[in-house]
């Protein structure tokens, strides 16, 4: 039989033990007054506790779908289930999606630590990155769809083969041979800061050689005109319009931005440097990225200079040095570094301020005082900047 339970907006129908002969008419009762009693939201059927459905049960799902015409989408199928379901092509009429397995991470090294999620090692060969954000499956499968874009594209990128249960979240299990981030690899070895920073910087330039069709990936533009939408009640509508016009006026440019470039997400496996981390991947200048890097390395720690320490690893002198070398040294002129560093924080600043406001992400007690020292660095350097590409 049935059971209901809400997630957000989504009603969730729950079938339970087995569904034959005897039980498939009131099955299809039971659902169809939950949808009824549902008003018209969104809804989907949970096979987690089905065991079994004979073709009885499978005439009901075929009834529903005709009298909803809608995509009916069936999660947590079981290995059974599903080999019922993918014989008799109902693969194919519905969107059928298979149980996840469950790892665990007890006893496991982590490897790397983010806003959103931590990345362990789960065996020589594999990690897997835990997502600490309740509702980030739709996320964990745009991040697939976007690393196979990149990888055929020829950007080096890890991608995920599985998505897997970690207790009561979810992870992405990434195959990665004995696999260090780039931000960890300095932290235990200072001595190789300038080493990594090199390789760091022609897997940039690796990337943002790679020009996608049109369409293909979201435009970066686009995505920073949506967080100044987001953040309008922080900054004066001046302001707000100054920076528009200057997204507006970018030129049009279909080269390949990570859109969260930090070294954390910069994986070395036997030395060669792999991306992860790519639900982020867009279109745009190169400037989209060196504003994520600015952010994270640098505007964090303006008011809390500890900040790098506890999200890093590493003292907020260190943190400014690795922004700074990298830069110059993608730059390669050290004459360009003061109007790129302009351009590249007035966006830093506007990504800031949507991490600071809309995510809510660091302390609380600081959000009101970055938002304000934040304004004001944008009212500098808008003062100064006329274009905001490098």
């Amino acid at each position: 039989m049935i059971g209901t339970k809400r997630e957000g907006d989504c009603l969730v129908i729950v079938l339970t033990g087995r569904i034959d002969s005897s039980n498939a008419g009131e099955t299809g009762k039971e659902i169809r007054l939950a949808i009824q009693e549902a008003r018209g939201t969104k809804w989907l059927l949970d096979a987690g506790s089905l065991d079994y459905i004979s073709s009885a049960g499978l005439r009901v799902l075929l009834a529903l779908k005709k009298e909803t015409k809608d995509e009916i989408t069936i999660r947590n199928v079981t290995p059974l289930v599903y080999d019922t379901l993918s014989v008799t092509g109902f693969t194919s009429l519905f969107d059928v999606q298979k149980q996840l397995r469950s790892v665990s991470i007890e006893g496991c090294p982590e490897i790397g630590r983010g806003a959103i999620g931590t990345v362990y090692r789960l065996d020589e060969d594999t990690i897997v990155k835990v997502y600490n954000i309740p509702e980030c499956l739709p996320m964990i499968e745009n991040e697939q769809k976007r690393a196979k874009q990149a990888f055929v594209r020829g950007i080096p990128t890890a991608i995920s083969y599985d998505i897997v249960r970690v207790g009561d979240r979810f992870g992405s299990v990434f195959e990665m041979v004995k696999a260090e981030n780039c931000n960890d690899l300095i932290v235990r070895n200072p001595s190789r800061m300038d080493e990594v920073i090199r390789l760091y910087v022609s897997l940039l330039k690796t990337v943002h050689d790679v020009e996608m069709l049109p369409g293909e990936l979201p435009d970066a533009r686009e995505i920073y005109a949506g967080y100044l939408d987001d953040i309008a009640g922080c900054l004066p509508d001046e302001l707000i319009s100054r920076i528009r016009k200057l997204l507006l006026d970018m030129p049009e440019d279909l080269h390949a931005v990570h859109g969260d470039i930090q070294m954390k997400n910069v994986m070395l496996s036997a030395e060669e440097p792999l991306l992860i981390d790519m639900e982020t991947l867009c279109v745009g200048n190169p400037i989209f990225d060196f504003a994520g890097l600015w952010m994270a390395y640098c505007a964090f720690t303006e008011d809390e200079p500890t900040n790098s320490e506890e999200f890093l690893g590493i003292n907020k002198e260190t943190s400014d040095e690795i922004y700074r070398k990298t830069l110059l040294m993608y730059l390669e002129d050290e004459k360009k570094l003061p109007q790129a560093e302009d351009r590249i924080q007035v966006l830093g600043a506007v990504r800031f301020l949507y991490v600071l406001a809309v995510l809510g992400l660091g302390k609380p007690e600081l959000k009101e005082i970055r938002i304000r020292h934040t304004r004001e660095r944008l009212e500098r350097l808008l003062e100064r900047v006329d274009r905001l590409y490098l």
